[in-house]
């Protein structure tokens, strides 16, 4: 019923993000020994559910309409740019908001008046984008061969 249409190609995609942000609440409950649900929603961590998400996508329109597709010529121009920005734009920002805390937390602890801190955890390494690209190609060649048969 789904094989070869475009709810295959979302639902992968939107699979490959869920799952990916379910392995990184696993990973801090198992790192922090506590469940934090919060972690559900943020972004940043291992691995990038954001590339999970849309290698998913240009590995199901490529098993679709080929790898020699203009589809799949799109889809994957459209998951470079996400990957990069995830490694790139998004992690040197909450670099930037790590050190402005810093400066922050030094003004403000002289005058003793409340701060709200930057979310620091952004973007993501060159690694947890690999897995995350791994994992997303992985769960397309599952779903479109074994599961959407």
């Amino acid at each position: 019923m789904f094989l070869n249409t475009s709810y295959e190609i979302i639902t992968n995609g939107i699979e490959s993000a869920i799952v990916a942000q379910i392995l990184k609440f696993i990973g801090h409950a198992i790192k922090t020994k506590k469940l934090d649900f919060q972690v559900l929603a943020t972004t940043g961590g291992m691995p990038s559910s954001h590339t999970g998400g849309v290698v998913a996508l240009s590995t199901t329109v490529g098993l679709i309409c080929g790898f020699d597709s203009v589809e799949f010529a799109i889809s994957i121009g459209y998951a470079l740019v996400v990957m990069y920005d995830a490694a790139g734009l998004r992690r040197s920002t909450g670099k930037i908001a790590a050190c402005l805390n810093k400066i922050c937390e030094d003004y403000y602890a002289q005058g003793q008046i409340p701060m709200e801190r930057l979310k620091e955890l952004l973007g993501h390494t060159p690694f947890e984008v690999f897995v995350g690209a791994l994992l997303g190609a992985f769960i397309a060649y599952v779903n479109h061969f074994y599961l959407f048969q």
